[in-house]
């Protein structure tokens, strides 16, 4: 009835790694709001962080800002409320003490969130600090044998949007073909929980820069390609 406010709520549970789309649609099966109205509000919308590039209509300015939580929605609510929860939430849990760590280190909350994302989609497993190390090798030693490349499937998933193939890696133009282009792509690829951003931030010292998963469905680590 009219006279009835007690909205019905729902409770949303968004994992680690999910991509906005990935988000989006999840919010939308929860009937937080459709997939087209929170599309648009991801484009459109204007959000008060520093991080976020308002001046970009593309839903990945969005991507690595929706924190990876629990939370409870309201259905069919206002589609800016509800993606602007999830970003408060990131605005709140990288806090203070965090932001003065990564300006010490001369990094951005986009450059940590970036490396957290990507570290984020290539494990799941205890050694996100040691893939954490072999990112920076491989960003700071240009000199090394993988001369600044990243050279991380998921950045290229990510900017394609299916499966990739080997002559991806070099026929792929995209800015996220770490491959081909030197450096962090041009931002995050998912939305990473805390354990990515902290080894994001808390790197293992190695002199690793390559990694392979074994049969055994662990991470191996490599000095050299050999």
């Amino acid at each position: 009835s009219s006279g009835n406010l007690t909205a019905e709520t729902v409770t949303v549970t968004i994992p680690e790694g999910y991509t906005v789309r990935q988000t989006i649609r999840l919010l939308a099966e929860k009937g937080v709001n459709t997939e087209e109205n929170l599309l648009e509000a991801a484009r459109t919308a204007t959000y008060d962080y520093s991080f976020i590039n308002n001046n970009s209509e593309d839903p990945s300015r969005l991507e690595g800002y929706l924190f990876p939580d629990t939370y409870i929605f309201y259905q069919n609510m206002d589609p800016v409320q509800a993606l602007n929860k999830m970003i408060l939430r990131f605005d709140e849990v990288f806090n203070e003490e965090m932001r003065e760590e990564a300006a010490a280190n001369g990094q951005t909350i986009h450059d940590i969130v970036t490396i957290a994302s990507m570290i984020e989609k290539e494990t799941d497993g205890t050694d996100q600090a040691h893939i954490a190390s072999v990112i920076y090798n491989r960003l700071t030693n240009t000199s090394a044998e993988t001369v600044g490349l990243l050279g991380i499937d998921a950045t290229l998933v990510y900017a394609l949007g299916r499966p990739i193939t080997q002559d991806d890696y070099q026929t792929a133009d995209t800015p996220y073909n770490t491959y081909k282009y030197q450096g962090l792509p041009p931002g995050p690829i998912s939305n990473p929980g805390m354990v990515a951003i902290r080894a994001a931030m808390n790197p293992d010292s190695t002199s690793d820069y390559y990694y392979v998963l074994g049969n055994d469905g662990k991470h191996h680590f490599f000095k050299t390609l050999k």
